[in-house]
């Protein structure tokens, strides 16, 4: 028992330190939540229903085929069907039926549901698509996010870092009486503030974590570390097209449109199938049945007797009418492999069913396949004219970030330059607290606004790819 538990404890603690020590990559987190997301498990299950709906509306086209026995007794007075006589005693019955029928033409209705269904299963696959590219997108988000969330905390820190060195700086100086106690004070809640920034980014970076960790449905947070790639900052090759040229290109690519355009399509089938019910349908029907009754008897020793059953009158006289008797010495049940045959009943027939008045069904049916259809287009027309804002939009920021960096980096360099001339000169005692501070802020400032012109132009590149088609990656 000691062994066993100890077995359980090491697999266990092997787990937890194998989770502890994995690093996540971009993806490692879009490929986990596509085996695991849930909602990804359900649009897979509608995946399958439709193609049993596919499925079956092609199984309709078969004729169709049923059996039934019956097995029971009647007592009372009652016409036996097998004999066309009253039986009055209790009698056995077994009765063995079958029957088919087959749709030979209703309006092309089932060709045309065999068609609209193709159509519902590979819009419900382009959905299941579209999903799974939407949430890729989304964790690529919160993936730039969480890297963006580390520099600001890291640019924090390194200035807060910086402060402290001054502080300690001159309290070194307060204490040797070379500099007055309030410009240490300045400087110490410099130092307190720039605190507080850098437990906002921690916690802002906890957030984003957090964020991350619940779309891809880890049980928590702990442990849970990604991969700070490399990023090189280059124009992307999607920024030397036009948004109109991307537009172009990711129309005839992306799921959604692609998966409203087919519902379109199925829209205009079920008008089809709609006003097929307005024609006539034709249909084959065949039976089989035969049964066996205790009430049909075969008799041995026939005997012929002449019987009077009534008179007629001839020449004013009554002249008696005899009609032959059989009578039997001995009655036996038909034995039932013989009735079985005997009793063989087979029709067969076809039926034309003409639509004459229905309460207005039909007319009302195809009224509202034409609506929907107009439905299924504004759905359509509506999901390209987000795509094309969306990319219009995207691309307007990315290029708006490019430039943005670009002046930002410059604006760094010479805020960097300027700081290092104030640190010097407060250094020497020529420049006061808050003077530094202010440069001090501003070189933080400048750093911040470039660090998010870099991560908003990397995210709206990366949509513009990939609306392209181009993977995301990192």
């Amino acid at each position: 028992m000691k062994k066993l538990f100890l077995t359980l404890t090491l697999s266990v603690s092997f787990f937890f330190l194998s989770f502890a020590q994995k690093v996540w990559t971009l993806e490692d987190c879009i490929q986990h939540a596509f085996e695991n997301n849930i909602q990804i498990k359900q649009y897979m299950l509608g995946v399958e229903n439709a193609e049993t709906n596919l499925l079956q509306s092609k199984l309709n086209l078969l004729p169709n085929l049923n059996g039934y026995v019956s097995h029971g007794w009647n007592w009372g007075q009652a016409i036996d069907r097998f004999t066309n006589q009253f039986a009055t005693e209790r009698v056995r019955s077994n009765n063995f039926y079958a029957s088919s029928s087959f749709n030979v033409f209703s309006g092309f209705q089932k060709i045309n549901t065999v068609r609209q269904e193709q159509l519902n299963a590979m819009a419900s696959r382009l959905d299941a698509d579209s999903f799974m590219d939407d949430l890729a997108l989304n964790i690529a988000t919160a993936y730039l996010q969480l890297l963006f969330a580390e520099e600001i905390l890291e640019n924090t820190t390194n200035q807060l870092n910086i402060t402290r060195q001054q502080v300690e700086r001159m309290e070194k100086l307060v204490a040797a009486g070379t500099l007055a106690k309030g410009d240490l004070l300045t400087i110490e809640a410099q130092a307190a503030a720039e605190e507080l920034q850098m437990v906002e980014a921690r916690n802002n970076l906890d957030l984003t974590y957090l964020t991350l960790v619940q779309m891809l449905d880890l049980p928590s947070v702990q442990n849970f570390r990604i991969l700070k790639p490399e990023i090189e900052l280059y124009e992307s090759q999607t920024m030397t097209m036009t948004p109109e040229q991307i537009f172009t290109n990711a129309v005839v690519k992306r799921p959604n449109i692609k998966s409203a355009e087919l519902k379109v399509e199925s829209a205009i089938k079920n008008l089809a199938i709609a006003r097929g019910a307005q024609s006539p349908s034709i249909s084959m029907n065949a039976s089989w049945g035969t049964g066996f009754s205790g009430a049909q008897k075969t008799g041995e020793d026939a005997i012929t007797i002449p019987t009077e059953f009534g008179y007629v009158w001839f020449n004013n006289a009554k002249v008696p009418v005899f009609t032959d008797y059989t009578q039997y010495s001995k009655y036996e049940i038909k034995p039932f492999k013989q009735q079985f045959n005997d009793n063989n009943n087979r029709t067969i027939d076809f039926r034309m069913s003409i639509p004459i008045f229905n309460g207005w069904y039909v007319r009302s049916s195809i009224e509202k396949a034409k609506l929907a259809i107009q439905n299924a287009s504004y759905e359509h027309e509506t999901a390209k004219l987000q795509l094309n804002k969306t990319i219009q939009q995207a691309w307007a920021d990315a290029s708006a970030s490019l430039k943005k960096y670009a002046a930002s980096g410059k604006k760094v360099e010479a805020t960097e330059e300027s700081f290092k001339y104030a640190e010097q000169r407060f250094n020497l005692g020529m420049l006061t607290s808050l003077d530094y501070n202010n440069a001090k802020n501003e070189l933080q400032r400048a750093q911040s606004e470039m660090l998010q012109a870099k991560y908003n132009y990397i995210f709206k590149t990366k949509v513009l790819d990939f609306y392209m088609g181009i993977p995301i990656t990192l």
